[in-house]
C-alpha cells in the first residue's frame, strides 16, 4: 500500500508538502500541487482517514436521524443538512428511525461509535431522551430538529399550532362546524402543537369539541385511511378535514377516493406539509408548507456553531414561519 512518502518522493517534495496539498492547510505552487496530484494517482495512495481522525479528534462525520426520509419535509430538511454539512467540509451519515424508539436507539449508538462530530435528530414520539443528554454529557453536541423539547440542546422546528389554528378558523369561515382531525401520535410534538391549534381555533370559533372527529392513532397512511373511512361513512359525517401531515393526508384522500367522494364538493380539506408540486393536485390542495430545506440548513448551522464553541452554556430554540396557501380543496377559488 502506497504511503504519503511515497507520493512525496515521486514527486520530489517534502512529505509536509504532500501534507498541506492533501489537507489545504497551506498554500501550495500551482505546479507542485500539479505534480503532488499526479504522484497520488500513480501510485494510488489512500488516506487512512481513520488515522488522521484520531490525531485531530475529528472525523468531518455528522451523523442525521429522521423518522421516514421519503416524507417529503424530511427529505427536505436532510438537503438542507447536506448542503450546509457538505459546504464546511463534513460527510453526512444519515438513519433513519421509522418513528421506533429502538431503531433509534441503535442509530445513535451506531453514529457514535463512529466517532461522529456531532448528532442531528428529529426524535420519535417515545425517544430516548435521557440517552441523548448523555451523548451530550460524553462530549458529542446534538441538535433538535423538527420534534422539539424534552432535551436540553439547540433546536430548531417550524410553528405549529398558530398555522393549524388559522386554517381551521379558514374552514369555519367557509360555514363548516363539524371539523375533522386527521391526526397521529401525540408523543411527537408537531402532531401534540397542530391539535392544539385545532383545539384552540374551535375554542375561539364557540365550537364544542366532538371528541370522535379527532383522529389519533399512529398517522400512518393506512391506519388514518381505516379511521377516516369510518368518519366518511357515518350519517353526519364531517364537512371538513384538516391533516397533521403529509402521511395523514394520504389516509384520508385514499379513503374518500374508495368511496368517491370529491373535494371540495363532498367535503373541505387542507393539509400540514403537503405533497411536492402542489399546483399539478386537481383540485389544488389548501396546505402549510413548512420551510423545510431552511429548517435542515438551519439545525447544520447550529451543530457548526456548537463544535465551534462548546464552551457555551445556554442553547438556541429557532422557530421558522411555515406559508399557509389556500387553494380549492379548502373551498376557495381557483
Amino acid at each position: 500500500m502506497a504511503t504519503i512518502v511515497d507520493v512525496a518522493q515521486l514527486a520530489g517534495v517534502s512529505t509536509s508538502t504532500v501534507s498541506h496539498v492533501l489537507n489545504g492547510t497551506r498554500p501550495v505552487r500551482k505546479d507542485t500541487r500539479a505534480r503532488v496530484e499526479e504522484a497520488i494517482l500513480a501510485t494510488g495512495y489512500r488516506r487512512d482517514s481513520v488515522a488522521r481522525a484520531m490525531r485531530r479528534s475529528r472525523t468531518d462525520s455528522i451523523g442525521l436521524v429522521v423518522s421516514d426520509v421519503t416524507q417529503p419535509a424530511f427529505a427536505e430538511m436532510v438537503r438542507g443538512v447536506e448542503h450546509e454539512a457538505a459546504a464546511a467540509g463534513h460527510t453526512l451519515l444519515l438513519a433513519n428511525s421509522g418513528e421506533d424508539p429502538t431503531r433509534e436507539l441503535r442509530a445513535l449508538h451506531a453514529l457514535t461509535e463512529r466517532r461522529v462530530d456531532g448528532l442531528i435528530i428529529a426524535p420519535v414520539g417515545r425517544s430516548h431522551r435521557k440517552e441523548m443528554a448523555d451523548v451530550q454529557q460524553r462530549g458529542t453536541p446534538l441538535v433538535l430538529m423538527d420534534r422539539l423539547g424534552g432535551v436540553r440542546a439547540d433546536q430548531v422546528g417550524v410553528e405549529n399550532a398558530a398555522p393549524m389554528h388559522d386554517v381551521v378558523l379558514h374552514l369555519v369561515e367557509h360555514g363548516h362546524r363539524r371539523i375533522a382531525l386527521a391526526g397521529g401520535d401525540a408523543a411527537v410534538s408537531t402532531v401534540a402543537e397542530r391539535r392544539q391549534g385545532y383545539l384552540d381555533a374551535l375554542a375561539e370559533a364557540g365550537i364544542d369539541v366532538d371528541d370522535s372527529l379527532v383522529l389519533m392513532g399512529s398517522g400512518l397512511a393506512a391506519a388514518v385511511r381505516e379511521q377516516t373511512t369510518e368518519l366518511f361513512t357515518r350519517t353526519e359525517r364531517p364537512t371538513a378535514v384538516v391533516a397533521v401531515s403529509t402521511e395523514a393526508a394520504v389516509g384520508v384522500l385514499e379513503a374518500a377516493g374508495a368511496l368517491g367522494l370529491r373535494t371540495p364538493h363532498d367535503f373541505a380539506f387542507a393539509t400540514f406539509d403537503g405533497f411536492p408540486h402542489a399546483d399539478l393536485f386537481r383540485p389544488r390542495i389548501s396546505t402549510v408548507t413548512q420551510p423545510a430545506y431552511e429548517i435542515g440548513s438551519t439545525a447544520m448551522q447550529l451543530l457548526l456553531g456548537r463544535l465551534e464553541d462548546d464552551t457555551a452554556t445556554s442553547y438556541r430554540s429557532v422557530r421558522l414561519a411555515p406559508e399557509i396557501t389556500y387553494r380549492e380543496s379548502c373551498g376557495c377559488p381557483g
